[in-house]
């Protein structure tokens, strides 16, 4: 129950940003005319905004998490760190999935004539602007029903001992040889 009315909280959330987003996609559209669909999804399959030509934006959305969570396990155990990106090339054109901050996903639907390193560059932009807007969106958290904030990271508390957000690796300080 807690979990439904998280999910159902975090998608009234993502809808404030739902309007940037889909301008975001229509933006990245019009840089790359070959583009033949974009589509913004949550990590777990939920439409957020898409710009297409057919009405499959619920299936393409759900085959993007099952893509993304496989494209996850194989970055993850192969050592390759944290998934970026995966390229399907099909003989009708390409499907291109990129992450988009912490909690989206951007898909890209592609003419078989389009150049490849321009999808890349471009849509590594959209998806970074994507990853923002919708995680800034996330971030902002409205109170309950008793005016209390839920918990800053939903179902996952901070590690005791660490600050949530880490300023980044230790600084130490280097002398040179000759100097006090």
């Amino acid at each position: 129950m807690r979990r439904a009315l998280r999910m159902r909280a975090e998608r009234r959330q993502l809808m404030t940003a739902e309007a940037e987003v889909l301008g975001e996609l229509r933006r990245l559209r019009a840089r790359l005319p070959q583009l033949t669909g974009a589509l913004a999804a949550s990590a777990d399959g939920l439409v957020l905004a898409h710009d297409t030509v057919d009405g499959e934006a619920e299936s393409v959305a759900a085959l993007t998490a099952a893509a993304l969570g496989v494209g996850q396990r194989l970055t993850d155990s192969t050592g390759q760190g944290r998934f970026r990106e995966l390229l399907v090339r099909g003989e009708s054109g390409y499907v291109a999935t990129y992450a988009a901050g912490g909690s989206a996903v951007l898909t890209l639907l592609a003419e078989p004539r389009i150049n490849v390193g321009r999808l890349h560059l471009e849509a590594r932009r959209s998806s970074a602007r994507i990853g923002e807007l919708v995680d800034g969106a996330l971030e902002r958290r409205e109170p309950n029903r008793l005016g209390q904030l839920p918990p800053p990271y939903p179902g996952k508390p901070p590690h005791p001992g660490r600050p949530p957000h880490p300023a980044g690796p230790p600084v130490r300080e280097v002398r040179h040889p000759g100097t006090t």
